[in-house]
């Protein structure tokens, strides 16, 4: 399949062929929107808007807090929580009438924006995984998808693959994580067992990098994002 605007990226985030290609393309483009938002279009009224009704999920307000831009925050939180003060607590409607309490801290503006950015290329993956060998072998060859993009992949998969393709690309992507999980799990049972006073030091041996990083990977695996190390 001849590159184009919409394979390259597709590539770039397949190409290492380590951890989950998926993981990486969402933090491409969660990167991106929270360069966005916190440069000049923070000012721009449609993102205000947008930002003061949905506001971030913790994640997010933490990667927006890492940019070390705290002003740039600060504004878009004081408007976001101005419009939310006046929604729950001086909007004059009976009690529990329009009090969208519910809702609250349940959305953000940078989530919207990558998954639908997110499922807008898996599209272009889809359609690279039918029509190119290559990646074909490129896909099956990476070295895990995570736990939340294997369910993404099979729900976004099934509803923009025929069913011919559809069935292919289930059991490659099976197969991929299967084998993951498999000897993830042996790996972190070996790491239980490392704490048995038969196997004293026994972690500490050169080749046993891969039981010593297993609680991470498995963090890493299930939940879609890296553990914080103290």
């Amino acid at each position: 399949m001849r590159e184009s605007i919409l394979t390259i990226p597709v590539n770039d985030v397949f190409g290492p062929r380590e951890g989950c290609p998926i993981c990486r393309m969402r933090d491409s483009i969660e990167e991106h929107i929270g360069e966005y938002i916190m440069g000049a279009a923070m000012m721009e009224p449609d993102v205000r808007i947008e930002t003061n009704k949905l506001g971030f999920c913790s994640t997010h307000y933490n990667q927006l807090l890492q940019q070390n831009n705290r002003l740039s925050l600060a504004l878009m939180l004081s408007t976001h929580m101005a419009e939310k003060q006046k929604e729950l607590f001086e909007a004059k409607l009976p009690f529990g009438k329009g009090k969208k309490v519910e809702q609250f801290g349940s959305t953000c503006f940078v989530c919207s924006k990558v998954n639908w950015g997110v499922n807008h290329t898996l599209e272009t993956v889809f359609q690279m995984y039918v029509k190119d060998e290559a990646f074909r072998r490129l896909f099956s060859n990476q070295e895990f998808i995570c736990m939340p993009h294997y369910k993404l992949l099979l729900t976004k998969g099934g509803e923009s693959m025929s069913k011919g393709d559809f069935a292919g690309f289930k059991k490659a992507l099976d197969k991929l994580v299967g084998d993951y999980m498999k000897q993830l799990t042996s790996d972190v049972e070996e790491f239980c067992q490392s704490f048995d006073y038969r196997n004293a030091g026994k972690l500490h041996n050169e080749d046993m990098e891969h039981v010593r990083t297993s609680v991470q990977r498995a963090i890493e695996f299930l939940t879609g994002r890296k553990a914080l190390e103290k």
